[in-house]
């Protein structure tokens, strides 16, 4: 029996197949009880080529097309109780047509229109009552739209945006995720937006070219859970009233001109997990404090490109006690009480800003400092760092035996310092260690042989002219080298592969959680792409996103429909 005749259907949920080729709109004309319609995650092309143009069933109230390479919405013209609309990931050019607005003002709640080609969007009424709003990755160019008031999610990230942020945004009161990242949005970060953080959750911003001193006053009770002004031009001190926003998990500075010391007075905050105040002007010694419990969720901690002097923050260290534990839950979070139905305007963005951590890396980035003095032994008792980098610094003395106790570890970057002494042989056993850094110290002796030290290359120890062994001469006790280039090359590529598979579980993109950790948190590492320790898994990185998002985003619905008994 052909779908078309099933008069009486309600909902037809044919996502996630492998169907393929042209599908009129025509087809569906006859379902005149349909409700759901869903043909998302396929690989067809929904077309309106009949001599009298046919539109959809009016009785629709949830359409989800994503990817169906619609062009235009005139076959959505009958649909006047339409409350859930996702045509993300399609070729939709121009604006919005005139009809659209009047039809759905009443009933419309949810409305995806990401990754398409609009380049205009317009006003949208007061009283419209959208809960979501979806409009990244467009064309769109001009100023920021207004909002309805009752808007609660609005993306508008990867557009063309000028001019400066308006006031206006500090009037909508049910705003819980503001993204506007990567638009070309300039000016001062308007003040009142701290009064606002009661709901607000999640507030990225980050690659614009906002500027000014950072004076945004956060109230006490804020709600805010991620704040990433990543990649622009403030400059001045780091706001005192974050010490207000209890929730934090994720704060992003990265990238800008704040001229400050360390704020250790961020530690007070209780659920702060991700901290990156990298290439800024912050200056001076991390000074102890008599405060205690410091940063005790933090995870990873970025303040490379600084120019903080004396010995490396000792005292600091001891307060790290997320660093020193491996009970992390390494399973991803599934709760998406937040979003509903609507889950999917968040599971549909995969660009590599826009990111939810689910499976965290403990990392900590201390370099391209004025660090002195020797390597604690404290950092051996940071059992839970999986990437360490303190290349371009001045440290000096030897390599702590104690970081062979980093057993986990696959990134450790020592390069550009004036270490001494041998490499430690505890090292050796370190069997995840991926990547390794050793290069322009004053190293001496024999290199440590072992499987995965057998998969470094000369790079890992250039400019260390007293250093002997595998690969850098033969000697130390026995002159036999692996047995030829091609395995130790092997060798490489399968440790370097598996590396990136974990460190890909540390990028997870994604929404469906109510740990917000936020929509467009840059992961700190990788969101700076400046040449150093991580740059060389960049495009590959990128390069799985993109080949990966479809499959991911198939099963994610498939998950959903299962659990939701549809």
């Amino acid at each position: 029996m052909s779908i078309q005749n099933l008069v009486n259907l309600t909902r037809l949920d044919l996502s996630s197949n492998n169907f393929s080729g042209n599908v009129d709109v025509i087809f569906f004309s006859n379902l005149k009880q349909l409700t759901k319609l869903d043909l998302s995650y396929n690989s067809i092309s929904l077309t309106n080529d009949n001599n009298v143009k046919s539109t959809l069933p009016e009785s629709l109230t949830k359409i989800y097309l994503s990817g169906c390479e619609v062009k235009e919405l005139d076959f959505l013209r009958s649909t006047k109780n339409l409350g859930f609309l996702d045509l993300s990931y399609n070729s939709i050019e121009g604006t919005n047509p005139d009809w659209a607005w009047s039809n759905w003002m009443h009933s419309l709640y949810h409305l995806n229109l990401s990754h398409n080609m609009l380049t205009n969007i317009d006003h949208f009424p007061s009283f419209f009552q959208l809960y979501t709003l979806d409009l990244r990755s467009n064309f769109l160019q001009g100023s920021l739209p207004i909002l309805p008031s009752f808007l609660s999610l609005f993306f508008i990230s990867n557009n063309s945006l000028r001019g400066e942020i308006p006031s206006f945004f500090c009037n909508l009161t049910s705003l819980r995720v503001l993204d506007l990242a990567r638009n070309n949005l300039k000016g001062a970060i308007p003040q009142c937006l701290g009064n606002m953080s009661y709901e607000l959750e999640v507030l990225d911003m980050q690659h614009n070219f906002l500027s000014g001193n950072l004076q945004t006053n956060f109230s006490v009770g804020s709600g805010l859970k991620s704040f990433n002004l990543h990649g622009n031009k403030l400059e001045g001190k780091i706001p005192k009233s974050l010490a207000n926003c209890r929730e934090l998990e994720v704060l992003d500075l990265g990238n800008n001109h704040l001229n400050d010391t360390f704020p250790m007075w961020l530690g007070t905050l209780p659920q702060l997990q991700v901290l990156s105040l990298r290439s800024n002007k912050l200056h001076g010694p991390i000074r102890a404090s008599r405060m205690k419990n410091l940063f005790p969720q933090l995870q990873i901690l970025d303040i490379s490109c600084n120019a903080f002097t004396t010995e490396l923050p000792t005292s600091l260290f001891h307060h790290l006690k997320a660093m020193m534990r491996i009970d992390q839950t390494m399973e991803p979070l599934s709760d998406d009480r937040y979003y509903e139905d609507s889950v999917t305007v968040v599971t549909k963005g995969m660009e590599l800003e826009v990111v939810r951590i689910l499976y965290l890396y403990t990392t900590m980035d201390l370099s391209n400092n004025k660090f002195e003095g020797q390597i604690p032994s404290i950092m051996g008792d940071l059992i839970a760092l999986r990437v360490l980098n303190l290349s371009h610094n001045g440290l000096q003395g030897h390599i702590p035996k104690l970081l062979g106790n980093l057993f986990v570890v696959e990134s450790l970057d020592l390069s550009f310092n004036q270490l001494s002494g041998e490499i430690p042989q505890q090292l050796a056993s370190v069997t995840s260690l991926s990547f390794l850094n050793l290069s322009h110290n004053h190293l001496q002796g024999c290199i440590p042989q072992g499987p995965q030290f057998h998969t470094f290359m000369n790079n890992s120890y250039e400019d260390n002219d007293e250093l002997r062994g595998f690969p850098v001469s033969e000697g130390c006790g026995s002159s036999r080298i692996p047995e030829t280039n091609n395995t130790t090359r092997v060798l490489d590529e399968e440790s370097t592969s598996e590396f990136l598979n974990d460190f890909w579980k540390a990028a997870l993109m994604g929404y469906g959680s109510g740990l917000i950790i936020g929509l467009s948190i840059a992961y700190i590492i990788l969101s700076a792409r400046n040449p150093n320790w991580l740059s060389w898994i960049v495009e590959e990185l990128e390069h799985k996103i993109t080949m990966r998002r479809r499959k991911k985003q198939r099963g994610q619905r498939h998950h959903r429909r299962r659990n939701n008994g549809v």
